[in-house]
C-alpha cells in the first residue's frame, strides 16, 4: 500500500515543437493538446491512460512536477500526515490540476532541491488504444526518472523513510535506486553540483522497438548521447538521446522485475554492454 507507481512528469519547456517532434518522428509517440489556463499544454500519449508527459510552454526549461500514483484516499491521508510530521507543507490541488491529470485528489508539496512532487489518486483512461505516428510502435509507459542534486541525504530520507521507497541497489560513492513496486526501480537519486533531472526512461515493448527507435533517431538526426546497451542492475536494453531541454531521455525494454526477497547491493560495473557516453558520464566512479 501507499505509492503504487510513477504516474507523470510535467516539464517546463521552451520549445514545444522540438519536443514533439522528438517525440512523435524519432520516438513514434503520439501527442494531443489541453488547455490549462491561457496556456495549450502538450500531453506525451505512452499508453490508454491521459498522459505520462506534460509539456507546458515557457521561457525556461525545467522540470514542473513529479507525479506519483497512490493506491487510495485513505493512503493518501497517511502519507500526507507523514510529511507534515516531517515538517513539509503539503497543499491540495486546484480543481483544473486534477482535471489536467485525470486524478479524483491531489496533493503537493515541494521537495528538498525546489521540485514540486504530487501525490494522486485516479487516473484517467483516455482511450482504448494508442495512436502512433505514421504507425510507428512507440513506447508502452513511463518507466522511471534519475534525478541528481547536492542534496541527496535530504532526498533519500524523503523518498526512502517518509514515501516508503525500497532501496534496490546502489553504486558507491552515491547513486542509489528505489522502487514502490515490482519494477526494479522507479526513481534513482544521485549526487551533482546542482539539481536537475538526469533522465527520463520511456518504456518500449520489445528489443525490435527500441532498435527502430534507434535507427530512426540515426536517420532523423537526433542526438545519441548514449549508445545501444544493456544495463548491469536491471537488465535492460536501452539507448539515450539527448531532448530538447538539455537532459536525456532513455527508450529501454526488457528490465526485470523483484520481489520482497530482493537483498541491496552495490552492482558495481554499470554495463553488461554497450552504452557509451559522447560526453562524460556524471555518474562515473572516480
Amino acid at each position: 500500500m501507499g505509492i503504487r507507481k510513477l504516474g507523470y512528469v510535467g516539464l517546463n519547456v521552451t520549445d514545444v515543437d522540438a519536443w514533439t517532434h522528438l517525440l512523435g518522428r524519432t520516438l513514434g509517440i503520439g501527442v494531443t493538446t489541453a488547455k490549462f489556463g491561457t496556456d495549450e499544454v502538450a500531453l506525451a500519449e505512452l499508453d490508454v491512460f491521459k498522459y505520462r508527459l506534460a509539456l507546458y510552454p515557457a521561457t525556461q526549461d525545467s522540470p514542473r512536477e513529479i507525479g506519483w500514483i497512490v493506491d487510495t484516499p485513505s493512503e493518501l491521508d497517511r502519507l500526507t500526515r507523514k510529511l507534515t510530521d516531517a515538517g513539509f507543507t503539503v497543499e491540495d490541488g486546484t480543481a483544473e490540476e486534477r482535471e489536467l491529470r485525470g486524478a479524483i485528489h491531489l496533493r503537493w508539496f515541494t521537495d528538498p532541491v525546489g521540485y514540486r512532487v504530487e501525490l494522486v489518486v485516479g487516473e484517467t483512461k483516455a482511450r482504448t488504444g494508442v495512436a502512433r505516428p505514421d504507425g510507428t510502435p512507440g513506447a508502452t509507459g513511463l518507466g522511471h526518472f534519475v534525478l541528481a542534486s547536492p542534496k541527496l541525504a535530504e532526498l533519500r530520507e524523503l523518498y526512502e523513510s517518509i514515501l516508503e521507497f525500497k532501496l534496490t541497489d546502489y553504486r558507491n560513492p552515491g547513486l542509489f535506486f528505489f522502487r514502490c513496486n515490482s519494477t526494479h526501480h522507479s526513481i534513482a537519486l544521485g549526487t551533482a553540483e546542482t539539481a536537475g533531472l538526469h533522465h527520463l526512461e520511456f518504456e518500449y515493448a520489445s528489443i525490435d522497438d527500441v532498435g527502430r527507435a534507434y535507427d530512426r533517431a540515426k536517420e532523423n538526426g537526433t542526438p545519441i548521447s548514449i549508445s545501444l546497451g544493456r544495463h548491469m542492475n536491471d537488465k535492460a536494453i536501452s539507448f539515450y538521446v539527448e531532448n530538447p531541454s538539455g537532459f536525456h531521455i532513455e527508450i529501454a525494454c526488457g528490465g526485470i522485475e523483484i520481489g520482497d526477497d530482493w537483498v541491496p547491493h552495490d552492482f558495481g560495473v554499470p554495463n553488461v554492454w554497450g552504452h557509451q557516453h559522447t560526453s562524460a558520464n556524471p555518474f562515473a566512479q572516480k
